[in-house]
């Protein structure tokens, strides 16, 4: 995640994570002019910025009730992210690990939200950091999540951007629930 649009890294007595800069406002989306890899990679950071955004600032409580009949809440959706980050990148492409995280895992009671956030943040550093390591966008990673051959990188990318932009839109509907926030 860029450190520009950095939110929430701190807790504060309260319990909620507190955000770094203040309102974000309407953040637009950004003007890369750059390779392929640079230009997905902005465009992922910038989506995981506006849901870690969502979840800033919202005490513990809020950020942890469900919003919808489903049971959707904004720390599961920063967990559900973390996990997939990891389920990608680091079991599936690095082929590290003996088994994917449980990406339908709710937030733990006692967990924070400045704890969740910051394990988003530790996820997506991790992933960034195998995305900038591999040589080819074309190359494929070591094993899949699905039944199907391990994917390249570049389709571990374009599908990052997907599932983190629909849950996104869904950080945004929630968190307008709890307190009416519509920034980006």
């Amino acid at each position: 995640m860029t450190d520009t649009t950095d939110t929430a890294d701190a807790t504060d007595a309260d319990g909620t994570a507190s955000a770094a800069e203040g309102a974000r406002g309407d953040v637009r989306p950004p003007e890369a002019e750059a390779d392929e890899r640079t230009t997905l990679l902005a465009f992922l950071d910038y989506l995981r910025d506006a849901v870690a955004a969502k979840a800033a600032g919202v005490p513990d409580e809020a950020a942890r009730a469900a919003g919808v009949p489903s049971g959707t809440s904004l720390l599961g959706l920063v967990k559900h992210l973390t996990a997939v980050e990891h389920n990608w990148f680091v079991w599936a492409f690095a082929g590290e690990g003996d088994a994917p995280a449980d990406d339908g895992a709710p937030p733990a009671p006692g967990e924070t939200a400045g704890e969740i956030l910051r394990a988003y943040r530790e996820a997506v550093g991790r992933s960034n950091a195998i995305a900038a390591a591999c040589d080819r966008l074309d190359r494929p990673g070591m094993r899949s999540l699905r039944e199907t051959p391990p994917p390249t990188m570049r389709w571990i990318l374009v599908h990052m951007i997907e599932e983190t932009a629909r849950h996104a839109g869904h950080a945004d509907i929630l968190r307008e629930r709890v307190d009416g926030s519509t920034d980006r």
